[in-house]
């Protein structure tokens, strides 16, 4: 690369974006790549702060940096994931439309370890709407050698590194449980916390059952629900070690599987997910009526996604699964629950 004086570039033709940015009023290309520099340009670069301007030329065995940002998003963009032209060496890939966000993140590792190239992304797990901003890609000089840049090609065909799941239409149940709601000494909140939950996901809740302190009943609701062909059971109540609590104890006698109880997540620790067939069943303790976000808003669009959640799932969750209860909750843009 040839350095020159801006007076001594008229004429001559950029091989790079120039940025400029003027305080509290823009930010963005000023010039861009190819421009032909003219005399009344030179007051304008020196606003910038540039004295001199770099003359470029690629050899047979390098990438620009336009190319070489255009080239790695198409590579990593998987299903779902759309993506900008480059601009400022830049691009950015947004979401094709709404789901659940999957970043392979030992594949994001591999790739930002290879020489000059740079991908940062949102979390794992996170729920995105169409147009949501996904990632950013660039290398980091003006140019790189083409084997960089295949390198993360040849990586990106083995794996995708981001994609989108779209959420599946699931007929969901509710049973609310607890003597002191099904005869009638306090008025149930649970069944109203499960209804704006699954209207979040454009879904109806199509059946609430009331079900006492005991096993048989709370089971027998289970087995009423999946005979009727709901596909998600959400539980509220009674999931606590205190000895009226025996939700989980009848969410195992319906003949679901546990796959995990209890889990390393604040507020959310007594959550239990559960199996019978291919049904889920989530137990979501008393937490989910008082606190904004639990670990309900984590495991219930993973479930909707069509995903099956393991006790392995549950236990991940404990880097970033507690939750700081900011005055202002931003949740889905938040870390909690996504450490990995």
């Amino acid at each position: 690369m040839e350095k020159v004086k801006v007076e001594d570039a008229v004429g001559m033709i950029l091989g790079h974006d120039m940025t400029q940015v003027i305080p509290g009023e823009f930010k963005g290309v000023r010039f861009k790549k190819g421009h032909l520099i003219q005399k009344e340009d030179i007051p304008v670069l020196k606003s910038m702060g540039k004295d001199h301007i770099y003359l470029m030329e690629l050899g047979d065995d390098e990438c620009h940096e336009e190319e070489a940002a255009n080239r790695i998003a198409q590579a990593i963009a998987g299903q779902g994931v759309t993506y900008t032209q480059a601009s400022e060496g830049k691009v950015t890939l947004k979401a094709e439309y709404g789901g659940l966000l999957k970043v392979d993140v030992d594949l994001l590792y591999r790739l930002n370890n290879i020489e000059d190239v740079t991908i940062a992304t949102v979390h794992n797990n996170t729920v995105v709407e169409a147009k949501s901003k996904l990632a950013g890609t660039r290398i980091i000089p003006l140019k790189t050698a083409k084997r960089n840049i295949e390198e993360v090609e040849e990586l990106s065909r083995e794996k995708e590194l981001l994609r989108i799941k779209p959420f599946i239409r699931r007929r969901i149940g509710v049973i609310i449980t607890g003597n002191e709601v099904y005869y009638g000494r306090i008025e149930d909140k649970f069944a109203s916390v499960f209804k704006s939950k699954a209207a979040e996901y454009n879904l109806p809740i199509e059946e609430v059952i009331y079900a006492p302190d005991d096993p048989q009943r709370i089971a027998e609701a289970i087995q009423k629900l999946v005979e009727t062909g709901i596909e998600l059971i959400l539980t509220g109540g009674g999931m606590s070690v205190d000895p009226d609590d025996v939700t989980p104890t009848g969410i195992k006698a319906s003949g679901a599987r546990i796959e995990s109880y209890g889990a390393p997540v604040l507020p959310g620790s007594m959550f239990m997910v559960a199996y019978l067939g291919e049904v889920a069943i989530l137990g979501t303790p008393a937490c989910a009526m008082f606190n904004k976000r639990t670990i309900l808003d984590l495991i219930l669009p993973r479930v909707l996604a069509g995903e099956e959640v393991s006790r392995e799932d549950i236990i991940a969750l404990g880097h970033g699964g507690l939750c700081r209860s900011c005055q202002e909750c931003n949740y889905p843009i938040c870390p909690v629950g996504k450490g990995v």
